[in-house]
């Protein structure tokens, strides 16, 4: 496995699936942002996460500050594929922070286990039909303890399997640990 510091990245200019994981403060956010600006062109960073409380409303304050201003804001708890599909061709590059938020999002609104992996599957269909590259980011969540009720196993689970399809549909995958950036793919 190579390690992968912001100095060693060349840059980029074709069109890649590049899909980081690895546990919650790992660096994942910080290092896809790093990545992102080694590709060249108009950039958009798609947020999943919703100010449900002040909490979170201070953490996507922070987000948005740390972006370099010449990166739009795409704002999509649900319709992630969706919008994919229609920004994928607009952008050279899109970042999609996060994968497990919009799964929890998706489960939080009431949205079946089939037809969440549909949507898994549509939003990589989405990926693999744009013409810009996109950076996937998602936790790592199986590498815990067995979750006590139905609700966390599933939400799990379904973490685990659309992130496999992630990774196998990736040109590049990286996991991160402490702050390192180990690339595990490409």
């Amino acid at each position: 496995m190579e390690n992968h510091n912001q100095a060693n990245l060349a840059p980029r200019t074709q069109k890649k699936i590049v899909f980081i994981t690895g546990g919650a403060r790992s660096g994942k956010s910080r290092f896809a942002e790093e990545l992102a600006r080694q590709f060249p062109g108009a950039k958009a960073y798609l947020a999943t996460a919703q100010a449900l409380d002040e909490e979170m409303a201070e953490r996507i304050r922070r987000h948005r500050e740390k972006r370099p201003p010449d990166w739009q804001t795409l704002e999509e708890p649900l319709k992630v594929a969706d919008c994919v599909s229609k920004e994928g061709n607009r952008f050279d590059l899109i970042l999609l922070d996060c994968l497990t938020l919009w799964i929890s999002n998706l489960l939080m609104a009431g949205w079946e286990e089939a037809t969440i992996l549909k949507e898994g599957n549509r939003l990589l269909d989405a990926c693999r039909r744009a013409k810009g590259s996109l950076i996937l980011v998602g936790n790592e969540v199986g590498m815990g303890i067995v979750p006590e009720n139905a609700q966390a196993r599933l939400f799990r689970d379904l973490s685990g399997f659309i992130q496999q399809k992630t990774a196998r549909e990736a040109d590049e995958v990286y996991f991160m640990v402490s702050g390192i950036a180990q690339k595990i793919k490409g």
